[in-house]
Parts: C-alpha cells; structure tokens; sequence
C-alpha cells in the first residue's frame, strides 16, 4: 500500500529534524487518492491529475513537489514508481528581497525600543525590546528562538543555549563580549520580577510572548526610528537576522578559503540543517556577492562528490 510507504518516507524525515506539516497532510491525500484509483505505486498521470486538483497555482506546485520528493525516494528502493517531471507548475511568487541594516539604523532601531518603552512603570519592562531586538541582531537568533529562551538557558560566560529549534536541534550560542553586560543588567531586572514563567522575555501578564506582540512593537519602533519609511515591503524581524548573518560574511576576509570557513561556522552558529540555507541568506548581498556565491557553490559541490 502507497499510504505505507508514505508513512515511511514522512517518519524517516521527521527523525531527520523536519517537521513536515502541510508536506504530511499532501501526501496523506495524495496516498488516498493513489488507492482509490487502485493503485500502488506513484504514476505520473495520477499525480499531475491530484495537484490539479488543488484551487490555486502555488498550492498545485507544493503538491507536485511533494510528490517529486516522495517519488524520488521511492524510486530507488523500487523502479516501478515514476519520478514526476519538474515544471508541470509554477509557483506565482514574488521573489524575497531582505532589507539588509546599516549599523547606524540597528543603533537607531535600539534607541527608539527604549523611546516606546519609556513610560512603563517596571524597569524590566522598559528595556524589554531594546534587549530582545539587540540579542536577535548580535546573534543571528530567529525570533521564535528568543521567545522561547529561559533563565536556565543562559549560562555562565556569555553563552546561550538554544533548545530543539526549527530542525528539532539545540546548539550553544556564544555572546560577543559587548552584548554579556547588557544581557547581565536586563538578567538582573529580570530575576527582580516575581514571576511563575520562567521565560527570558516577559508579556505585561508576567507570561510567555507570543509572536503578534513584539511584531506589532517591531514596526511600531521602526517607524520611531525613521527607518526605510518608504520601502513598499516594510524590513521584517527576521531581516535584523538576514543582516547578521551578511555582516559576519563580510567581514571574513578576502578570499574564498576564508569566506568558505566563516561560511561553516555561520552555518552551525544559526542553526541551519545545511550549508544551502545559510547560502540562501545571502544571496542578494551586494558585498562579496561574487566571492560568496563562488565559495558556497565549490562548498555545495564537494558536500555532493
């Protein structure tokens, strides 16, 4: 039964560290449709007919990919399964531009995070986004990451540990040592509030924050900030990430022996699954553009040999 072997294929990539959500839900209905047709192997035919079936041209082009994936797998432990051809849908996308920060506007940005707070009665609550935004900008920390930081999580010496994340792994994040005393004086605000969550960063409830609140903030105080107050897509939190992460690359030296190293580091420093990811956020920096990308492909090239 093809529902088996999608099982299969779903539980082995969830072992991996990949979630698979929506990509489950797609192949659990590709699999019903499959038998119902009576079927037992992945056929091209009845795979273009059930992405079809989808209403929108991006959800008919995850459906195929999904079943290209599958069928890849499949293909190798059994021939009688067809590999889809690529291109029987195009996802109608607009291509992703990060806005890259200047370190005078991450300055700025930081400024104006105490601005809007200036009026909360609890110390902890005025320097609350200027040390959140600050963190995800000296380290590259996806929001969800800093949210779900601990007290327990940071540890002696300027270290952070980041807990099963995005690909189900944690990892030790080191501070630069301009960001120790900062994060040390909001530690000690924070250990003063009384409090039954543990959590790092605290809601005005003394709970967890959820994302909409420090997004809400986030655009609040780039406006404060004046900062790329005509850009059609307005910067994004996970931007201040991107900017970390081209920064760092840019300041690894000529060459590409010292780009490629620096690029493994990145790669591990963030938390990326593959050196792949860590090339994709980089791919519209102007700086060493042509450096990096000759470095990443000889990198990507070897990974694959």
């Amino acid at each position: 039964m093809l529902t088996e072997e999608i099982n299969r294929y779903v539980a082995l990539r969830r072992s991996l560290g990949f979630k698979l959500k929506e990509t489950a839900k797609n192949l659990a209905s590709f699999g019903q449709f499959v038998e119902a047709r009576g079927e037992r192997h992945v056929r091209t035919a009845t795979a273009v007919a059930w992405a079809e079936g989808a209403s929108t041209p991006d959800t008919r082009y995850r459906r195929i990919t999904d079943v290209i994936r599958l069928a890849t797998f499949l293909h190798a432990e059994d021939a009688a399964h067809e590999i889809p051809p690529g291109g029987v849908f195009k996802a109608h996308r607009t291509k992703f531009i990060p806005y890259i920060f200047t370190d005078d506007e991450v300055a700025k940005f930081i400024i104006a995070a105490r601005v809007r707070q200036q009026d909360e009665s609890s110390p902890v609550r005025r320097e609350i986004y200027a040390v959140l935004f600050g963190l995800i900008a000296s380290t590259g920390l996806r929001i969800s990451e800093a949210l779900n930081l601990t007290l327990t999580d940071v540890l002696p010496d300027g270290i952070l540990h980041i807990r099963k994340t995005k690909f189900g792994k944690s990892r030790m994040v080191p501070l630069h040592p301009s960001v120790m005393p900062i994060l040390d004086r909001y530690m000690e605000l924070r250990l003063a509030v009384a409090a039954n969550d543990d959590h790092l960063f605290l809601s005005e409830g003394k709970r967890k924050i959820y994302y909409s609140v420090p997004q809400k903030a986030f655009h609040e105080i780039l406006a404060i900030a004046a900062i790329a107050p005509g850009r059609s897509r307005r910067p994004r939190i996970h931007d201040l990430r991107h900017t970390f992460a081209t920064r760092v690359l840019e300041k690894s030296g000529a060459g590409r022996d010292a780009i490629a190293r620096n690029a493994v580091a990145l790669m591990t420093y963030m938390g990326h699954s593959n050196l792949r990811y860590t090339y994709w956020y980089l791919h519209r920096t102007p700086e060493l553009l042509a450096e990096i990308s000759a470095a990443a492909e000889e990198l990507l090239t070897e990974g694959g040999s």
